[in-house]
């Protein structure tokens, strides 16, 4: 899925940031289908990182309602979490889209 957000209101982060960050507990997608598609997202996200060692952007949304997004590479994916490149965790709840490219 492309995701398109206007970059002028997302932050470009490090990965490294996202140990320092707080995620709300309900999820950023109000909708079933998106929820699943991004799901499938993150999938294919873990196959691009395992298979290719390849980066990819994922914008997502902190507790205060910032939307950021940071370039990096997917090891793996389950129902709560991605685990990145760097070995943090980001909470799938708050993933809003993945940019393959």
């Amino acid at each position: 899925m492309y995701f398109s957000h206007p970059t002028t209101t997302v932050e470009i982060i490090e990965k490294e940031e996202l140990a320092s960050m707080h995620f709300a507990a309900g999820d950023v997608l109000t909708d079933q289908a998106a929820r699943q598609r991004r799901r499938v997202d993150a999938d294919r996200a873990t196959t691009l990182g395992n298979a290719y060692h390849g980066k990819l952007e994922i914008y997502f949304q902190t507790a205060d309602g910032a939307a950021k997004r940071v370039a990096t590479t997917v090891w793996a994916a389950d129902g709560d979490h991605l685990t990145l490149k760097s070995g943090l965790a980001l909470p799938l709840r708050a993933v809003l889209g993945f940019d393959f490219y």
